[in-house]
C-alpha cells in the first residue's frame, strides 16, 4: 500500500513537472523577444507591475490551490465526497468575493502605488492586469480542487494552455505597443497574461464539464449527509489559507521592497542617473530572477504534489508514508536544482550572450546569484511539506526572519557603488538560505523524519561541481577552437549534463523512481536497463 501511494505522489509530481517544464520554458522563450521590443527599462516596468499583481494575488487567491487541495483531500480520504465538493463550492464564492475587491483595489490605486514604488511608469502595467486577478482566482480553485481529488491532469493542461497564449499574446502586444514607449510596450505584454488567464480558466471549466458525470455520480454514493456547514468549510478555507498567504506574503512584500530600494539605493549612491537605474533594475528583474526560477520547477511541481500527498497520508496517521515522500520530494528537488545552479553561475555571461544579443548585460548577477536557486528550491519544498502536514503558520517563521535578512543587505549592498544591484543578489540568496534552513528544522521537528543529506544534498553537490568544471572547460575549448558563442553554451551544457548524469550514476545518487518524474524519465530508465546500468 506505501508503496501504491508513493507512485501515486510521483506520478501526479511526474505530471506536474512537465507541464511546469513546458510553461516555465514557453514563459521563458516569449521574455527573449519581448525584451529584444521593450529593452532593459522596459523590464524594469513590466517587472514593477507584475510585482503589485503577484502581491494582490496572493492576497486574493495565491493560499487557495493549496488550502483548497488539503481541504478536499483529507475529506476524500475519508470518502466525505458531499463534504469535499462543498469546499469547491465554497471556495468559488469566496475566489470571486477576493477577486473582485483587489481587483478593483488595484485598478483604482495603481497612480499612487506605481508612485510609491518609484516606478511611476509601471502604472500602466498595473492597470492592464488589474482584472487579471478574478480571473486567476477562480481558476485556482478549480485546480486546487482537482489536486485534492488526485489527479493534477487538468492544472497541467491548463497551464500549458495558458502559457502558450500568454507567450503569443505578450509577443505580439509588447510588438504593437512598443512604438509608443517602453512603458506601453510593458503594459502591452501584461495584457498578454490576462489572455492567457483567460484560456487557462476555460481550460479547466471545460475539463469539470467533461467530469460533471463521475463527479456527481460519487457524490451519491456518499449516503452520509453533509457534516459540514458552508459557513463551518468558509472559515476552514481561510484559517487554512490565511498562513500561506501570509507566508507568501512575506516573500511577496520583500520583492516589493525590492522594486522600491534598488531603484532607490541606488539613486542614494549618486553613481547612476535615472536610465541606468532603470536598466539595472531591469537586468536584476528580467534577467536574474527569470532565469533564477525557471530550474526551481522540479520543486514548484513537488510542492504542490506534496500538498495532497502528505495531507492524506497524515490523516491517515501513516508516519512512514509521510517521511519517504519527505525525503523523496527534497532529493528530486535537489538532484535538478543542485546542477542547474552550478551551471548558472558559470555560464552567466555567455548565457544571457545567447538568450539576450542586443541586451547582453547582467552577466555577475547570474555568476554570483546562481547559487540561489538551490535556496529558492529548498524553501518551497519544505513549506509544501509543513503545509501538507498541517503546520501551515511555520513556514511564516522563516519567510519573516528571510525577509527582515533581506532588507537590512539591501540597505548595506545596493547602495555602495562597487556592489550595486549586485546586492539585491546577495540579499536574495541570504533570505532563502536563512528560510530553507529555518523550514528544514522545523519540518524534522515536526514530523520526526530522518532526512537522507547525503543522498538530498552531498552526491548533487560533489557531481555538480565536477559538471561545473567540465561545463566550463568545454565551453573555453570550443569557444577558442570556433569563435561561437551559441555553439560553445549548447556543447558545454550538452556535455556537462552528461558528466553529472554519469557521476550520479557511479555515487549511486539516482534511483529509478527519480527518474520517473520527469518529462524523459521512462525511456531513460528502458534504455538504461538495455545497457544493464
Amino acid at each position: 500500500m506505501e508503496n501504491t501511494r508513493r507512485s501515486t505522489f510521483i506520478d501526479q509530481a511526474a505530471v506536474l513537472v512537465t507541464a511546469m517544464f513546458i510553461s516555465r520554458f514557453l514563459g521563458f522563450l516569449y521574455r527573449m523577444p519581448m525584451t529584444h521590443f521593450i529593452g532593459d527599462d522596459g523590464n524594469a516596468y513590466y517587472a514593477a507591475g507584475f510585482q503589485i499583481y503577484t502581491f494582490f494575488l496572493i492576497f486574493s487567491s495565491a493560499g487557495l490551490p493549496a488550502a483548497i487541495s488539503k481541504l478536499v483531500s483529507e475529506r476524500v480520504i475519508l470518502k466525505r465526497y458531499n463534504d469535499a465538493h462543498a469546499v469547491f463550492q465554497v471556495a468559488i464564492f469566496l475566489a470571486a468575493i477576493m477577486g473582485i475587491a483587489f481587483s478593483l483595489i488595484l485598478l483604482f490605486g495603481a497612480r499612487y502605488i506605481s508612485a510609491l514604488l518609484s516606478q511611476p511608469l509601471s502604472y500602466y502595467s498595473m492597470l492592464a492586469l488589474s482584472p487579471t486577478l478574478l480571473i486567476v482566482g477562480i481558476m485556482a480553485v478549480f485546480r486546487g480542487y482537482f489536486q485534492g481529488m488526485g489527479t493534477t491532469k487538468p492544472t497541467a493542461v491548463s497551464q500549458i494552455a495558458e502559457q502558450i497564449f500568454n507567450a503569443g499574446f505578450s509577443v505580439l502586444l509588447a510588438y504593437l505597443m512598443h512604438g509608443y514607449g517602453p512603458e506601453f510596450g510593458a503594459a502591452g505584454g501584461t495584457v498578454g497574461t490576462g489572455i492567457g488567464a483567460i484560456a487557462g480558466l476555460l481550460v479547466m471549466v471545460f475539463i469539470y464539464k467533461l467530469n460533471s458525470k463521475f463527479i456527481h455520480r460519487r457524490l451519491k454514493t456518499d449516503h452520509l449527509p453533509q457534516k459540514e456547514s458552508y459557513s463551518e468549510i468558509a472559515a476552514a478555507v481561510l484559517k487554512t489559507a490565511w498562513p500561506i498567504i501570509l507566508g507568501s506574503a512575506v516573500f511577496s512584500i520583500s520583492g516589493m521592497i525590492d522594486t522600491a530600494m534598488v531603484s532607490n539605493c541606488l539613486k542614494a549612491s549618486n553613481a547612476f542617473d535615472a536610465a541606468q537605474i532603470a536598466q539595472l533594475y531591469g537586468q536584476y528583474s528580467g534577467k536574474y530572477i527569470t532565469l533564477t526560477t525557471l530550474p526551481v520547477v522540479i520543486s514548484s511541481a513537488m510542492a504542490t504534489a506534496s500538498i495532497p500527498s502528505v495531507a492524506s497520508s497524515n490523516a491517515l496517521n501513516d508516519t512512514s508514508a509521510v517521511s519517504a515522500k519527505i525525503n523523496m520530494g527534497l532529493r528530486m528537488a535537489m538532484l535538478f536544482t543542485i546542477p542547474a545552479a552550478i551551471g548558472l553561475s558559470v555560464l552567466g555571461d555567455p548565457i544571457l550572450k545567447l538568450l539576450f544579443p542586443s541586451h547582453p548585460d547582467g552577466g555577475a548577477l547570474l555568476r554570483w546569484g546562481g547559487i540561489g536557486v538551490i535556496f529558492l528550491a529548498l524553501a518551497q519544498i519544505t513549506t509544501g511539506m509543513l503545509q501538507g502536514v498541517g503546520r501551515v503558520k511555520l513556514p511564516i517563521i522563516g519567510a519573516i526572519t528571510g525577509a527582515v535578512i533581506k532588507i537590512i543587505l539591501n540597505m548595506v549592498l545596493i547602495s555602495n557603488p562597487a556592489i550595486n544591484v549586485l546586492g539585491a543578489v546577495f540579499s536574495t540568496i541570504a533570505c532563502y538560505m536563512v528560510a530553507s534552513a529555518i523550514d528544514i528544522f522545523l519540518l524534522w521537528h515536526v514530523t520526526h523524519a530522518r532526512i537522507n543529506f547525503m543522498s538530498t544534498l552531498i552526491k548533487p553537490i560533489i557531481c555538480a561541481v565536477g559538471m561545473g568544471v567540465a561545463t566550463y572547460g568545454t565551453y573555453e575549448a570550443v569557444y577558442f577552437l570556433s569563435g561561437s558563442n551559441a555553439a560553445s553554451v549548447i556543447l558545454s551544457i550538452t556535455f556537462g549534463a552528461a558528466v553529472y548524469f554519469i557521476c550520479m550514476l557511479f555515487v549511486k545518487g539516482i534511483e529509478r523512481s527519480d527518474l520517473r518524474a520527469v518529462p524523459i524519465g521512462r525511456k531513460l530508465i528502458r534504455m538504461m536497463d538495455s545497457l544493464g546500468l
